[in-house]
């Protein structure tokens, strides 16, 4: 970061007066605490008891067989309880909240693992909760609203714009302005005004910490590259973290070609932080659809925009078309039901490995399990 809050010219704090006196905050306590003894080793405590860490590497043997060229292994975000990475996130925004006296918290969700995994979080600490969800979202992942329900938390359809994750969170901030004085606004994505994107990548960097020690046990080395779909960008940045400064190591975020965000957006500021952003002849945000829940978000994470900026990072699509081939077809061959997210990274994946050696090794981070797109996908093939 270049000066706190920015990545080189993204990033930021772009916020009413009294919302970045919030924000300046939470900023502090963040800081404070993640240096805490006591803070880190009550977060370990509950990944490891409660969301089930360390989750394995999974050498994909079929797979790599099936396709040839680079080695290809699996870290298994979709092992964790609730089935995705978004718990690693919930369980550290949980316990800075609870420090801070939040009686109440409120979040965002597209997809509804990251709903899913802040229900479950405020109902081991006993905290009210409300989650804000596309109307069009609560009807494709109906199951994670019941999920959620059941967890105890409020779901609130928002039906303003497309209906979709921009929606719910432009409901989340309206909410925490207005009750900011109790509220904590558990955001699920590496996006926002700072210091979500930083506090969020710091949560979520468990999975390269624990990919970088794992892929050096079972290989010797590190990887040719890392691959995990961006949407908003938390399990890609959680994913390349902790490999950023490894210059040797391709980092490859893959995003849906019908939002493609890094590919085709434009420097603007969208939720209160500057980024990448796809903008219409208005320059407003543009409407975006993508087959999975969570990748439809006109916007990305700051600093996956300054790594597609510097070049650190690259970046490809991969359709709608492709990711459920693959959320079939990963299922057949290792017994694997990705979440469609997650079936992205592999796609483009499973073309990177084709050009690689068989000396190559990449990981793919397989951010969730499919079982909240199953009744999705079966409609849509059977329709």
């Amino acid at each position: 970061m270049s000066e706190k809050g920015f990545f080189g010219q993204f990033g930021g704090s772009f916020l009413p007066e009294d919302l970045a006196k919030v924000l300046a905050v939470l900023d502090e306590q963040f800081e404070k605490y993640k240096n805490d003894p006591e803070f880190i080793n009550e977060y370990k405590y509950y990944l490891k008891e409660f969301v089930g860490r360390e989750n394995p590497l999974t050498y994909a043997r079929n797979l790599t067989e099936q396709v040839g060229g680079a080695k290809i292994y699996f870290k298994r975000e979709d092992l964790n309880h609730t089935g995705a990475h978004k718990i690693n996130n919930a369980i550290g925004q949980i316990l800075l909240a609870k420090r801070m006296g939040a009686t109440r918290i409120i979040a965002e969700t597209g997809a509804g693992q990251h709903g899913v995994a802040t229900a479950t979080a405020c109902s081991i600490f006993g905290i009210d909760c409300t989650i804000y969800m596309g109307k069009v979202d609560t009807e494709r992942q109906a199951l994670n609203v019941f999920r959620m329900e059941l967890l105890g938390a409020k779901v609130v359809p928002v039906d303003q714009g497309q209906g979709r994750l921009k929606d719910a969170v432009d409901a989340a901030l309206a909410d925490l302005v207005e009750n900011y004085q109790h509220t904590f606004y558990l955001l699920g994505s590496a996006v926002g005004p700072h210091p979500f994107p930083t506090m969020v990548k710091y949560f979520q960097s468990v999975i390269s910490e624990e990919a970088k020690r794992q892929i050096l046990e079972k290989e010797g080395k590190l990887p040719t590259a890392v691959v995990a779909v961006a949407g908003g960008g938390s399990n890609a940045i959680g994913a390349f973290a902790h490999f950023i400064d490894e210059e040797d190591v391709r980092l490859v975020g893959v995003e849906p070609a019908e939002a493609p965000t890094l590919t085709e957006g434009v420097p603007a500021v969208i939720h209160g932080f500057k980024c990448l952003t796809l903008i219409d002849e208005n320059g407003q945000p543009k409407p975006t659809y993508s087959i999975a829940a969570g990748l439809d978000y006109p916007g990305i994470g700051p600093e996956h925009s300054y790594l597609k900026e510097t070049g650190r990072a690259e970046y490809a699509t991969v359709t709608g078309e492709e990711a459920l081939e693959w959320f079939q077809k990963l299922s057949k061959i290792e017994g694997i039901i990705p979440a469609l997210e997650s079936a992205h990274a592999v796609s483009h994946a499973v073309k990177l490995a084709k050009e690689l050696s068989t000396e190559d090794v990449i990981i793919v981070n397989l951010s969730g399990r499919g079982d909240k797109d199953v009744e999705q996908v079966y409609n849509m093939l059977h329709k």
